[in-house]
């Protein structure tokens, strides 16, 4: 046995999130000193909406609950269940948070020593690598009545427990035991349950402190474990202790593969900028560069906003910067390399007579009548075009499919000359979105997300160029 007194649990929920979700099904099997003496499951009224996808995965609707007790008419008797005993359940954390939770929205505290047969499963059988309950089903051939349901749940850990009892010795078991009770590292102010609700796949996560501004917004491809990370031990230090004493809430939204993350992160780091991430030095709008041909006299190049332009518009635009120093920069390194006068391209102010890059013979002399403005600017167009944003490989609109093996999650991406059009999450709304022809609106951050993401094997396979839409 694991301890003289257990109690295997399982809640099934409203959602992920135990401040805002609530409970709907409970089940307990209470198993003193190996011998199971009280089992017990009801379905809990958890006075809000169950969510269309958790009543499918649930097979618990609204209808099922409208009568049953509120979570206030049995807490006397989960109590009495688990008084005393060890509570026992898979990734417990979650569990046990949501009954917290519950006890405190009646005015009532409630503590108990937690082990998680999650964290049991990984340390007596650390060859394998997943350790969800359907993995320990299937590996273990146990029994379960009802997947997804609180007592069919309950069931299989009880299995799974008298298992492992049998399997190990005294000592490998109790070693096992203490990681499997050891409590995860949360911020102070954090709820129980929070960390432990997330999901494993992938998407975009935010910290918030005392108030509705966030701290930090970050992305992975498992969520729950990359945040986890931010408050392990390893992580306590400089920044990342920074922000996990500041943490007191945390959010996430689940996207279905890792260019839906990325995406999203770009879009709410833009919208939100968060006090904890890198902010760009300088704020001027992107901009690139427009040569003006017409010109004998001054700069011939000029600034031409980019972020929110139709890139089929541009047309002799060079480049994409974020403030004038980085653009200047780029520019006197073509300067110095192709004997460009910096009068003409226009990190120099304007002045009569040479210009002093032509006296460190630096310039070949457009400046000083040395070169005609021709000949400077043919030299200044051929280097121009190592500035310019790469060509649209597609002669229009592409569409990128994600879906994340694990959850079923899909998502579709609308792109088009590097923008975003929209992201939907099934064909027909792809069909609907398409035909509202949204407007190609540029921003440099998913334009370099797209760069790399193309340049990937996954990334390549997900394309599929689309059709002209046919005309109405």
């Amino acid at each position: 046995m694991l301890a003289p007194k257990l109690a295997f649990i399982d809640v099934e929920t409203t959602g992920a999130n135990p401040v805002i979700d609530r409970v709907t099904e409970i089940a307990i099997l209470r198993v003193e000193n190996g011998e199971l003496v009280e089992r017990w499951s009801s379905l809990v009224n958890p006075g809000i909406p169950i969510p269309a996808n958790i009543q499918a995965f649930t097979g618990i609707t609204d209808a099922m609950v409208a009568d049953a007790p509120p979570y206030a008419a049995v807490a006397d008797q989960v109590r009495a269940l688990l008084a005393d005993c060890v509570f026992a359940a898979h990734n417990a954390r979650f569990d046990y948070g949501f009954l917290k939770n519950e006890f405190q929205r009646i005015g009532q505290e409630f503590d108990a020593p937690v082990l998680c047969t999650v964290k049991l499963s990984r340390a007596l059988f650390p060859q394998h690598h997943r350790h969800g309950l359907d993995a320990l089903i299937e590996r273990h051939g146990l029994t379960c009545t009802a997947r997804h349901r609180a007592m069919g749940d309950t069931e299989a850990l009880h299995q799974f427990a008298g298992m492992v009892a049998g399997q190990f010795e005294r000592d490998v078991l109790d070693m096992a035991i203490v990681k499997a009770m050891k409590a995860p590292n949360r911020p102070a102010g954090l709820p129980e349950g929070v960390l432990e609700g997330m999901p494993e796949g992938p998407g975009v996560y935010l910290f918030y402190g005392e108030n509705d501004l966030p701290l930090y917004v970050g992305r992975s491809v498992s969520l729950r474990s990359r945040v986890m990370s931010h408050f392990s031990g390893e992580a306590r230090k400089g920044k990342e202790a920074k922000i996990a004493q500041q943490v007191r809430r945390v959010d996430w939204r689940v996207t279905a593969g890792e260019l839906g993350a990325l995406l999203l992160e770009s879009q709410l780091l833009r919208q939100l900028k968060p006090a904890e991430n890198r902010q760009p030095s300088e704020t001027e709008a992107v901009f690139g560069l427009r040569y003006d041909a017409g010109r004998q006299r001054g700069a011939v190049l000029s600034r031409e906003p980019l972020n929110g332009a139709d890139p089929q518009a541009w047309g002799e635009v060079y480049g994409a910067f974020r403030a004038r120093k980085e653009a200047d920069n780029a520019l006197r390194e073509l300067a110095t390399l192709y004997k460009l006068c910096p009068r003409r391209i226009g990190t120099e102010a304007w002045a009569e007579g040479p210009c002093l890059a032509h006296a460190a013979k630096r310039c070949a002399g457009v400046c000083a009548g040395k070169e005609s403005a021709a000949e400077h600017d043919q030299r200044l167009l051929k280097v121009l075009e190592s500035l310019r944003l790469k060509r649209w490989p597609w002669a229009g609109p592409v569409a990128v499919h994600e879906r994340h093996p694990d959850t079923g999650r899909e998502a579709w991406h609308l792109l088009d000359r590097w923008c975003l059009l929209g992201t939907v999450d099934d064909e027909a709304a792809l069909q609907t979105l398409r035909a509202v022809q949204p407007a190609a609106r540029f921003d440099l951050d998913t334009y370099r997300i797209l760069l790399r993401w193309f340049d990937t094997p996954a990334g390549k396979a997900a394309i599929t160029p689309l059709e002209p839409l046919e005309p109405i």
